[in-house]
């Protein structure tokens, strides 16, 4: 498994249930990354998107433990084990986590690459965090790119710098 986050100087990547800002250029990445693969997520980031609908072009499992939870178009997984039997009877399939903060840290020891878009700025609201990858030694970041910045124009905020980088589990 793979994951797609992005995180500010803190590790943070959220507020009261949303992004802590919204570039156009991190969610075309996300886009690029996830368009065609399955993605794991839970119910409560389900809500925050467009309607509360599943993402198009990829397969959507959701991981909740409501017994009558089951949005249309998505895959329910009700509770971990059945989340991991899902992924291991489809070998085939390109998974990525994406969110939120506890279904990263519940699926964080199953991944091998971690996709961060790092903002380099510490936002003064954040009530949600993922591990730092950078004092973890289970983990390496093997690739940062440019350095970016977010535009008035497309992005919530105006310059805010920010780069995409990519982190390998180590293998010991």
């Amino acid at each position: 498994m793979k994951l797609v986050v992005a995180v500010d100087k803190d590790w943070g990547i959220g507020y009261k249930g949303g992004l802590l800002a919204s570039v156009r250029a991190d969610l075309a990445h996300f886009k690029e990354l996830t368009m065609g693969k399955t993605v794991i997520l839970g119910s409560k980031t389900l809500a925050t998107f467009p309607g509360g609908k599943p993402l198009k072009g990829r397969t959507n499992v959701i991981l909740s433990r409501r017994a009558d939870f089951s949005p249309e178009g998505a895959v329910v997984a009700h509770s971990f084990e059945e989340l991991l039997t899902y992924v291991q009877t489809h070998p085939e399939e390109d998974f990525l986590v994406i969110g939120g903060s506890s279904v990263y840290n519940l699926l964080l020891p199953y991944c091998d690459t971690a996709y961060v878009t790092v903002f380099d700025k510490r936002f003064a609201r954040k009530d949600a965090y993922f591990t730092n990858l950078d004092t973890d030694r289970h983990w390496r970041c093997v690739s940062v790119g440019e350095r970016q910045y977010s535009t008035k124009e497309t992005d919530s905020e105006d310059g805010i710098p920010f780069y995409f980088t990519e982190y390998r589990r180590v293998k010991f």
